[in-house]
């Protein structure tokens, strides 16, 4: 799993990469929270879950993502790490990350995903996950 960037207009792209379509979302995560803070300074110290369903990949990426954050901001945390499982048509998300402090630097904040430049699908035998992300 892995993930890169990409630039559009004012804003920044961002593209998950894994061997499952899981890993390629979970990759676009950390990617989209690695704008934010530095991930190697995020202690996995507190871990939740959710749900959703979604059908449609693309729109699950977005709605992943944004999931994400509004749980982050709601609870106050930087997140660092990510799994993500579909079971019987359910996504089931997990995340871990640390409550803000003092001593972590702070990157760009993310407002959310977007549907632009939203593509979801195989690439030389990987899974790529992209999508814009608001900042």
């Amino acid at each position: 799993m892995s993930f890169d960037y990409f630039e559009h207009d004012a804003d920044i792209g961002v593209i998950g990469r894994g061997a499952t379509l899981e890993e390629a979302f979970e990759g676009a995560a950390e990617g989209m929270f690695a704008i934010m803070a530095d991930a190697a300074q995020v202690r996995p110290l507190v871990q939740f879950a959710f749900a959703f369903a979604e059908d449609d990949v693309e729109l699950a990426l977005v709605t992943w993502l944004n999931r994400l954050l509004a749980e982050a901001r709601q609870r106050g945390l930087a997140l660092a790490r990510f799994r993500l499982k579909r079971v019987d048509g359910q996504w089931q998300g997990e995340a871990w990350g640390a409550p803000w402090g003092a001593n972590m630097e702070r990157g760009t904040e993310v407002k959310g995903a977007t549907l632009t430049m939203l593509r979801v699908g195989q690439s030389e035998g990987a899974w790529e996950a992209r999508c814009v992300v608001d900042v």
